[in-house]
């Protein structure tokens, strides 16, 4: 039916994450000219033991694959069936992931076209919703006995085909086909099949070059979609343009939400300095402005290093900021815009009136014009926007998130606005909370909590 040769495929495995799970079963069958020129299954020893659930799901045991060839002994054979072929399977990213990572792991490489007949079924089909095999079979009135088996599931891509063709004409599934086998624009030393891998969930990618260092590394709630948007030749700049020309291996890590996504990317760029990432790496330093005590402290207003800012005492400084410099040309425009005095606040040297006195910029607390009482208090006011948030919990908070999808489940813990870990288990959680390390303050994480925590976000206290 397809002018090209081409191998319909299927797998069932252990579970459902290529790097972790094993094949446990192999099909195929092989099209020439559109007309199937060889088939062949076998059972695959994993390794490891099947899931209760995946035997009852496929029928497939334990005690069934205990003398089966494992994939190593037969890889050499399904190679010899992919050759030259476009690999067609059901949401082909499974099985293509599945196959990568198990010819990976003898040290070789799995380079092939792929098409995905689940795509292909919403292209041809687009007025139905549902183009899993179980809605396929419905549409079409097809049936097997061998269902989650994959011989079975196999045989069922190939009569849809065949279908499609007896029913929209075989010049239209050619054309369509042709469309998904198109790639999109990728650097020349990027495995285009790797993308389909990617799955479009929250996490973190990051993109390699030539030197096995990070180039650039970015989060998205749909990780696969972002990932293709940078190969999609509309640069909105000199360095997107550049990080993709230059990237040679893209990989991923999931999470269960955007809050993962966001602490997970903060935390690796400032790790890994990636070339390309500037806005979240780490300043040498943060800066603060801290208010003296009462009204006769001189200067009124000391900046202060990151030595000095603790999450603990928040209560008594104002505003972080990535430079000394910022930090005294926002005390200047507090000070002018609320007619203070440069000079007793601390911006200035000298004694008596100040310039802006002079200039009827200053009220004239430095010329005994204005008590020093009152000008503390409207520099105290003044100062008021920029007051960080004392930490509003008597100990350590977690902030959980769930993703349907994935089934993956989260929880960040956090004191004192630091993050201390994201775990997914008990037993992590227990690690966490029982640890005493010293904590670390990042500017980018603070602000990403009052924004978290000024949502409607459910809060869990550990005390």
């Amino acid at each position: 039916m397809l002018p090209f040769p081409y191998v319909i495929l299927d797998l069932e495995t252990t579970g459902g994450t290529p790097l972790h799970d094993r094949i446990i079963e192999i099909a195929l069958i092989r099209f020439e000219e559109g007309m199937e020129s060889e088939r062949w299954e076998t059972l695959v020893n994993p390794g490891i033991s099947i899931p209760p659930f995946i035997t009852h799901l496929t029928g497939i045991s334990n005690g069934m694959v205990k003398d089966a060839p494992s994939f190593g002994d037969i890889a050499h054979r399904l190679y010899g069936f992919l050759d030259g072929a476009v690999l067609a399977a059901h949401n082909v990213r499974f099985d293509y992931g599945f196959l990568k990572n198990e010819y990976r792991r003898m040290g070789a490489l799995l380079q092939h076209r792929v098409l995905c007949t689940a795509r292909l079924s919403r292209k041809l089909y687009p007025q139905h919703k549902g183009h899993g095999l179980d809605a396929i079979m419905q549409r079409h009135g097809l049936k097997t006995e061998m269902r989650h088996r994959a011989m079975g599931d196999v045989e069922l891509v190939a009569a849809y085909l065949e279908m499609a063709r007896r029913e929209l004409g075989a010049r239209e599934v050619q054309e369509a086909a042709a469309i998904l086998l198109k790639d999109p624009s990728l650097p020349a030393g990027l495995d285009a099949s790797i993308l389909d891998q990617i799955p479009d969930r929250p996490g973190v990618y990051f993109f390699y070059g030539k030197n096995g260092l990070p180039l650039y590394i970015g989060k998205s709630v749909t990780l696969r979609s972002r990932v293709m948007s940078h190969f999609s030749g509309d640069h909105a700049s000199f360095s997107d343009m550049r990080i993709a020309q230059e990237v040679e291996r893209v990989e991923w890590m999931e999470t269960a939400g955007e809050l993962g996504a966001l602490l997970l990317e903060s935390r690796l760029i400032k790790e890994h300095h990636p070339i390309h990432n500037k806005r979240l790496r780490r300043s040498r330093t943060l800066f603060s402005l801290k208010l003296g005590d009462d009204s006769y402290e001189a200067p009124l207003v000391n900046i202060v290093t990151e030595e000095d800012i603790h999450p603990e005492v928040f209560g008594d400084l104002y505003g972080l900021f990535r430079s000394k410099t910022k930090a005294v040309d926002a005390l200047r425009e507090v000070v002018r815009e609320n007619r203070l005095c440069p000079r007793v606040v601390g911006l200035e040297n000298g004694k008596g009136a100040c310039f802006a006195h002079q200039l009827k910029r200053c009220n004239g607390v430095c010329a005994g014009k204005e008590v020093p009482q009152l000008h503390y208090l409207r520099l105290k006011q003044a100062l008021l926007p920029l007051k960080l948030k004392s930490w509003p919990y008597p100990g350590r908070i977690g902030i959980r998130e769930y993703n349907a999808s994935s089934g993956r489940s989260e929880v960040h813990v956090f004191h004192y606005w630091c993050h201390l870990g994201t775990v997914d288990n008990e037993a992590g959680l227990d690690d966490v909370l029982g640890t005493r390390s010293s904590m670390k303050f990042d500017l980018d994480t603070y602000k990403l909590l009052l924004k978290t925590l000024g949502k409607q976000t459910e809060v869990i206290t550990f005390g």
